[in-house]
């Protein structure tokens, strides 16, 4: 199964990181959140990637190119350009690259990579600059037995985000980023059917407008509630926040 990220965005909020960086590259301890991002959708078994690239997306590129070299102990001989490993991290990870293009939105990235998940019964989704441990395999059954169309995570964070109106677990009604605070919020990971690219037009589709809110209306979009640790970046606090749990050990995100 392929795991599809957003990671296209310009992070206009934490513009001290994101000038000269796309913002899933920014780093958490020695690793870009992207990383981190990745290292738990492998945990359970998910290593086939799709990423979505957009601003400045030639430095994933690079990372990925290199991917040995960063996180290896290496000799090179500059004479014969021969190169002498000691360590290396194996992941067994398969990736793909798509140029989305810089200013697509969500909804137009995820149209962009539909003939990389064909085929697929379901695909999962995220955002390129959130943490959580989410139970993948819970998410997946949950996605599994209601039959819809669409499975977001919603989680309860602090009250900067939009809300969801849900009964039960269907989702009555999506709101994004607006100032009526309800007790859920749209935090990403999702598990989508092939039927998700019916609700995206154009590149200019944002996926938390009509997409989302058309399958609300049409009671095809289900809330998987998770309850435990969910953190964005969306600023130069929450980087703060979350280095310093990952330094201090105490990162819920490191399931692996």
């Amino acid at each position: 199964m392929k795991v599809v990220i957003l990671a296209g965005g310009k992070g206009t909020r934490i513009q001290e990181e994101s000038f000269n960086l796309p913002k899933p590259m920014i780093s958490i301890g020695p690793y870009p959140m992207l990383w981190h991002i990745m290292k738990a959708y492998s945990s359970y078994g998910l290593n086939d990637f799709i990423i979505c690239l957009g601003y400045k997306g030639y430095i994933i590129k690079e990372y990925f190119l290199n991917y040995r070299e960063h996180n290896s102990d290496f000799t090179i001989d500059t004479s014969t350009g021969e190169i002498t490993y000691y360590s290396h991290n194996k992941d067994p990870w398969r990736i793909t690259l798509i140029d989305t293009g810089q200013d697509t939105m969500t909804g137009g990235r995820i149209l962009k990579i539909k003939p990389y998940v064909k085929g697929l019964d379901y695909f999962y989704a995220t955002y390129g600059d959130g943490l959580s441990n989410v139970d993948i395999n819970n998410l997946t059954q949950f996605h599994k037995t209601h039959g819809k169309i669409a499975t977001l995570t919603s989680v309860k964070p602090v009250g900067r985000f939009g809300a969801l109106k849900i009964s039960g677990d269907q989702v009555d009604e999506f709101r994004e980023k607006e100032d009526n605070i309800d007790a859920h919020v749209n935090g990403g990971f999702f598990v989508f059917n092939q039927e998700i690219f019916d609700y995206i037009h154009s590149k200019d589709t944002v996926l938390e407008e009509y997409p989302l809110c058309e399958l609300a209306r049409r009671r095809e979009l289900m809330a998987y509630k998770h309850p435990s640790f969910w953190h964005p970046m969306d600023t130069l606090r929450d980087k703060i926040v979350l280095e310093k749990m990952w330094e201090d050990g105490d990162a819920p995100w490191k399931i692996w």
